[in-house]
């Protein structure tokens, strides 16, 4: 529990904190929901041979809007800690790299690269935890469940780049 000092420590970095909070919220969470209008799957994508295992196309929105809330969270935990050993520049380069993979696949119509492009995003999410696991675990486990559904997404578009 926390004492009436720490407590109000707390309530202070909130209220000076939550325009920083709310900005990264909009920006993940409009960021994704722009790109995925941008880049709605269309005939091309439909036309494509797919593996037995890739989902109906439902499952995709209402994932992505759970793990964007995630994102946006740790992304404002490393921003307010910003020194701490370079998460704060992990998180932003795997933003830049979740973002870029739905234009290369879906917009340039180019699976393969956008196999390199997600391969390098799984990188940068499982360094991201293994590099938070001592500072802020919270953080670390917060990106278990994306780091799972980028491995998943990685195994979806190297059988669909294979397929094709």
């Amino acid at each position: 529990m926390l004492n009436d000092h720490a407590a109000g420590t707390a309530r202070q970095d909130l209220a000076r904190n939550w325009p920083m909070r709310v900005l990264l919220f909009m920006l993940v969470m409009g960021g994704g929901l722009s790109i995925g209008i941008l880049t709605a799957p269309g005939a091309w994508y439909s036309a494509l041979v797919k593996p037995d295992f890739n989902p109906p196309n439902w499952v995709f929105g209402p994932v992505w809007t759970a793990l964007y809330a995630v994102i946006a969270m740790v992304g404002w935990r490393q921003f307010e800690a910003r020194h701490a050993g370079g998460q704060w520049s992990l998180w932003r380069l795997q933003l830049g790299l979740n973002f870029a993979w739905s234009p290369v696949f879906f917009g340039l119509h180019t699976p393969w690269l956008a196999v390199v492009v997600i391969i390098a995003l799984w990188v940068s999410i499982a360094l991201f935890i293994t590099r938070s696991w001592q500072r802020d675990r919270l953080s670390a486990w917060a990106f278990v469940p994306y780091l799972a559904w980028v491995s998943f997404a990685t195994l979806l578009t190297v059988s669909i780049a294979i397929l094709n």
